[in-house]
């Protein structure tokens, strides 16, 4: 695979891994307009996010072995046929409920059982692309294409917000039932089909013996952390575990930071419709634009700052939980779109700065040989906060608004504080990897 020349196969697979997650995340970014356009509770809109999420944690881990003793060309057409499936049941589920034929509550359970196909199969895709990959590339390439494979992940979460205020459709002829604010998940089921057809035909059969990772749930303000780039490329020895005392504190932050970006991101929306005043449909343009200042500011830090500043990951943590406290009170308490868009960019700067700074952390804390465990971990707490970090959220928003936000800002005091305690700088000479 020539991955300066960006050749076919490639292409191919990074098409398949920016779909999957602009699709998913597409859906997420309209749901909350389209929970109050039903009259739907706002909780109802939050299982949906938690059961998705869960489904892919617990069968992401079977798809990624699975890959590994199977085909992998065949795991692909798994996870996007899946992918394909799912969109098109929540088109149609949404579309009966938009014009009336099923009861608001209805149409939510049935979307839910249909975002269960997405959770259960989506996740096949990831690990198979990745295998794919490192199975074509040598060794000296292996670590850089899977990284760009994986940047195609954290793409497809900015444009999927980005472009769905842009796919809601009118009726679909004069007089015709209304489609709406089911369009974005129809287009995501068309380009999921193509691409299904474009993998069925062009995709090679499997080469090499290289294994795929696990990769966490795509979903907004999940930025890709690196850690599934480090699982796929490690070898399999030594298994640590959560509590393991050399990387036990990384893991908190982790957790904590993880599920105050999942309470704060998912509740945007709402945040958004309540605080304007405006109609849910309204709300989908300053939505999206909302969303992509805040994704844009994380990626700003990632590929801008951090290498500009050049700080230990310590530091990271540090800065970017103060930061993101501070965003998330601005957020909360703010009244106007700018104020809004202003408190939720710095929020995602403070994650955009944790996010790796834990990710280096874990790793910088053990031996070659738990490399690829740590990195598994890494990507296991990712996924978890988007699990019941959501639901979470929005239970706190419909006690009152501000309380998400606040909520979360007052976890990340106490997380800086226990950070400063708990962390300690890795020694110049032992960095790059420690001593047990």
């Amino acid at each position: 695979m020539k991955v300066r020349g960006f050749d076919r196969t490639f292409a191919l697979l990074f098409v398949v891994m920016l779909t999957i997650a602009a699709g998913n995340t597409a859906l997420q970014s309209v749901l909350p307009a389209l929970g109050r356009s039903l009259g739907v509770a706002d909780s109802a809109v939050a299982a949906v996010f938690s059961v998705s999420a869960l489904l892919w944690v617990i069968a992401a881990p079977f798809w990624a072995n699975r890959s590994d003793r199977h085909g992998r060309r065949t795991m692909v057409l798994i996870g996007v046929g899946g992918f394909t499936v799912s969109l098109l049941l929540c088109g149609v589920f949404l579309m009966l409920g938009i014009n009336g034929v099923l009861a608001p509550v209805t149409t939510f359970v049935a979307f839910i059982a249909a975002r269960v196909i997405y959770g259960a199969f989506g996740s096949a895709a990831p690990p198979a692309v990745q295998a794919l990959v490192a199975g074509r590339t040598s060794r000296d390439e292996r670590t850089r294409a899977l990284t760009l494979i994986a940047s195609a992940f954290g793409l497809g979460t900015i444009l999927g917000p980005a472009l769905a205020p842009y796919l809601v459709l009118g009726d679909l002829w004069d007089g015709g039932p209304e489609v709406g604010l089911a369009g974005p998940a129809f287009f995501a089921a068309a380009i999921g089909l193509a691409i299904w057809i474009a993998v069925a035909r062009l995709l090679p059969k499997d080469e090499g013996l290289s294994h795929g990772a696990v990769v966490a749930y795509p979903s907004i303000g999940g930025q890709a952390s690196g850690a599934s780039v480090t699982a796929a490329t490690a070898e399999r020895s030594e298994k640590i575990g959560f509590l393991d005392p050399r990387v036990r504190g990384w893991m908190i932050v982790g957790l904590v930071m993880g599920h105050a970006q999942a309470m704060t991101g998912q509740a945007i929306g709402f945040l958004i419709i309540d605080r304007l005043r405006v109609a849910p449909m309204d709300a989908l343009e300053p939505t999206g634009l909302v969303l992509m200042m805040g994704a844009g500011s994380a990626l700003l830090v990632q590929w801008g700052m951090i290498p500009l500043l050049n700080l230990k990951p310590r530091a990271l943590v540090l800065v970017g939980v103060a930061v993101s406290a501070v965003g998330c009170i601005a957020t909360g308490t703010a009244t106007s779109l700018y104020g809004i868009a202003l408190g939720y960019s710095l929020a995602s700067l403070g994650f955009g700065f944790v996010r790796p700074g834990f990710t280096a952390g874990s790793s910088l804390a053990v031996g070659p040989e738990a490399q690829g465990s740590v990195a598994g971990k890494v990507t296991s707490i990712n996924g978890a906060a988007f699990v019941l970090g959501p639901s979470i959220g929005i239970a706190l928003y419909e006690l009152w608004r501000p309380l998400p936000y606040l909520t979360a800002a007052a976890a990340l005091a106490i997380l800086l504080a226990y950070a400063i305690v708990s962390l300690r700088p890795f020694r110049p000479e032992a960095e790059a990897f420690p001593e047990r």
